[in-house]
């Protein structure tokens, strides 16, 4: 089975809230909201990934020392396992906004979970409840 690697970033506001995007239509899981993020490349730290992601799908700009490992997701798909480390951010540059079309909303922990997820993702929303 592949081993997908991913990034993907807890991108917390000064009034504790966690931002979530939308999967837009035509790609697998459409509709679901998910934590911004993406693949990591051949030959790119995840933190580098997650920096790159993060200007093309939001329009921000955050570096190495703001991003925070807080957990990871390794989850069994039906064609592929997934590995994604979960990094918090509390600090980056510009308004995140919606680059690819895809719906944004900040959320309080205690809410996460009235937000349909990809199952990698689930488990996440307890560690994040605890740790904010």
């Amino acid at each position: 089975m592949t081993v997908l690697l991913v990034a993907a970033a807890a991108l917390i506001d000064k009034d504790g809230r966690v931002l979530l995007a939308q999967r837009p239509e035509g790609k697998s899981m459409a509709g679901l909201w998910e934590f911004p993020g993406g693949k990591i490349e051949p030959g790119e730290t995840p933190e580098a990934a997650l920096i790159r992601e993060l200007h093309e799908e939001l329009g921000i700009d955050t570096w190495q020392s703001c991003l925070a490992p807080l957990t990871f997701a390794s989850h069994a798909y039906d064609d592929f396992h997934l590995l994604m480390p979960l990094f918090a951010c509390r600090k980056w540059q510009g308004i995140p906004q919606a680059q690819e079309s895809q719906s944004l909303v900040w959320v309080h922990a205690k809410n996460l979970r009235d937000y349909p997820m990809p199952p990698a993702d689930i488990p996440l929303i307890s560690i994040l409840r605890d740790w904010l």
